[in-house]
């Protein structure tokens, strides 16, 4: 039964988001199983859950209640914790949303029509090249039929589960709009995840609360062939983060992007501005975008790899056996697949993705922290940026906790190998610290701005070698500065060069490296590994 309500306030419209939050965090993996265009560059469901998550969060630290300034915190919130493609295109569906409400005290029905107008241009408008049968097509419609309608209803509710009403029946046509979601017998998850919204939005309008048994369809079994083949991704990494400064026109910078890849997305607030694209060549895109301002929440994830990793079939379930806690276990931060795969060879339990500008949190390190069941836990934070973090997971975990304050990738991969199974706690200790000496750690990236470091000068786009965090040479050509600064770092002792080549370096060029590395270092032991880790063309280990 629905509540007359011709008008809500401020704190009714937070309690609309609360639940519909709630609604949609409930269902995200059902959500997520939907998920099969264009790409899976994340799960549908969970990068809306968290996009939700962060503008519930921004509308709870409110100190005045207007739905204006309600709606405009959600647009906030959710513009900074937006996550892929469809996490994106809700928070402009929400930004829309608050300039349909702006200056309002209250919202009738006709505020809320002219939010679900405004939301469904203002997201059309964000995606250089939209796709019918997507949730842009839901939000399109509902405008539409609220535009015809609207003037019809006195009451909110009355009026929402009108517009919902008409976007499941649009959400049922989605399969007949694209081949993809035809094929796999499914509908669009970004826009099954919409619905799901504002159905909560609307229970929380009328003062209903969510039961988490409720659920609003339940889509697993889909899961297992609802996604494409991996061969098919043109463009293999999906690339997302955040200029921390505002383009006045953002039409110019997303024509340029879409040069260099698929599913470009490029949306600014008043000083951030937010960028999601499909490339082959992430590394290029961040070294323009750092054109216009500083970069954060930067996120590089391999879609391929991901495709291969949805494509194998669950295990069936087995009686689950307790959990035997082992003597110890490893906890390590890595930055690229193929690094990650090499801690996993020296048997770290789990890897926390992150590292330079992608430092993850402490409640990242409490959730690795958890799931290794083991009476004493070693971490390697791998970044002096991420140490602090890891040392305050220590201190809130209950568990015997221990971090090897490594600095790079490659003294976490000496300390590692510097363990000795058997022995006590504090010998390991003192053993893994004092393999942090005996190696030293090289980066090759490029120069992001003018500067002079060390009577170095260093102009931006120089390409820059650093040795242990310092930079000791400048150069134009990547293997010329790389065979430069391992020239400069070897010493007489040294044996062992390894090197880790990112993921904008071709095979071919980092082969070339190694034959150039192997004439002139006969006498050392040289391996070549595909790092594809973001950000550094080489990240090179010399001991």
């Amino acid at each position: 039964m629905l509540v007359m309500m011709k008008a809500i306030d401020g704190r009714s419209l937070q309690n609309a988001f609360n639940i519909g939050f709630q609604v949609l965090d409930s269902n995200k993996e059902g959500i997520n199983a939907l998920n099969v265009f264009p790409v899976p560059d994340g799960d549908t469901g969970t990068n809306m859950s968290l996009t939700m998550k962060s503008a519930v969060k921004a509308i709870g630290e409110l100190q005045d209640f207007t739905v204006a300034k309600v709606a405009k915190a959600a647009s906030t919130g959710s513009l900074m914790g937006a996550r892929g493609n469809s996490g994106v295109i809700l928070s402009q569906l929400l930004r829309g949303f608050s300039l349909g409400m702006d200056k309002k005290v209250s919202a009738d029905v006709e505020a809320f029509h002219q939010a679900m107008v405004q939301a469904s241009k203002v997201a059309y408008n964000a995606v250089m090249k939209p796709t019918e049968g997507t949730m842009l097509t839901v939000a399109r419609m509902m405008a539409e039929y609220s535009q015809q309608h609207y003037a019809e209803f006195e009451e909110v509710p009355e009026y929402l589960k009108a517009v919902i009403s008409e976007g499941q029946r649009v959400l049922e046509l989605t399969p007949t709009m694209l081949p993809a979601l035809a094929e796999a017998g499914v509908v669009d998850a970004g826009g099954k995840g919409y619905l799901a919204i504002l159905e909560g939005m609307l229970m929380g309008i009328q003062g209903e609360s969510f039961e988490e048994t409720a659920s609003i369809d339940n889509f697993s079994s889909y899961a297992d062939h609802a996604h494409p083949h991996s061969e098919s991704i043109e463009f293999g990494y999906c690339t997302e983060f955040m200029i921390l400064a505002g383009v006045e026109d953002t039409n110019p910078l997303r024509e340029e992007f879409s040069n260099h890849g698929d599913s470009v997305l490029v949306v600014s607030g008043e000083d951030v501005t937010k960028v999601h694209l499909h490339t082959n060549n992430p590394g290029a895109i961040l070294e323009r975008a750092m054109q216009i301002g500083p970069l954060t929440d930067i996120k590089i994830d391999n879609m391929r790899q991901q495709h291969q990793n949805i494509q194998k079939k669950p295990v069936p379930e087995q009686p689950a056996l307790p959990l035997q806690e082992k003597e110890y276990g490893f906890i390590a931060v890595s930055s690229g697949e193929g690094i990650e795969r090499v801690f996993r060879d020296l048997n770290v339990d789990e890897v926390i993705a992150g590292g330079q500008t992608m430092n993850p949190s402490t409640e990242d390190f409490m959730e690795a922290i958890n799931r290794v069941h083991a009476k004493t836990i070693y971490i390697f934070p791998n970044n002096k940026n991420i140490i602090l973090a890891a040392e305050q997971a220590k201190k809130l975990s209950k568990k015997k906790i221990e971090v090897i304050k490594t600095n790079s990738i490659p003294q976490g991969f000496s300390a590692l190998l510097a363990f000795e199974e058997g022995a006590a706690v504090r010998t390991n200790v003192k053993k893994m610290k004092e393999a942090l000496d005996q190696v030293k750690s090289l980066q090759v990236t490029y120069a992001v701005r003018d500067s002079e470091y060390n009577g170095i000068k260093i102009s931006k786009g120089d390409i820059i070698g650093m040795l242990d965090g310092k930079i000791i040479l400048r150069g134009e050509d990547v293997n010329d500065t790389a065979e430069g600064l391992i020239d400069r770092s070897i010493g007489d002792t040294d044996s062992l060069i390894t090197i880790f080549y990112g993921a904008d370096v071709k095979e071919e060029q980092a082969n070339n490296l190694l034959e150039r590395m192997e004439k002139h270092h006969e006498s050392f032991d040289i391996e070549m590994v595909q790092g594809d880790q973001p950000i550094y063309y080489y990240v090179i280990s010399v001991e």
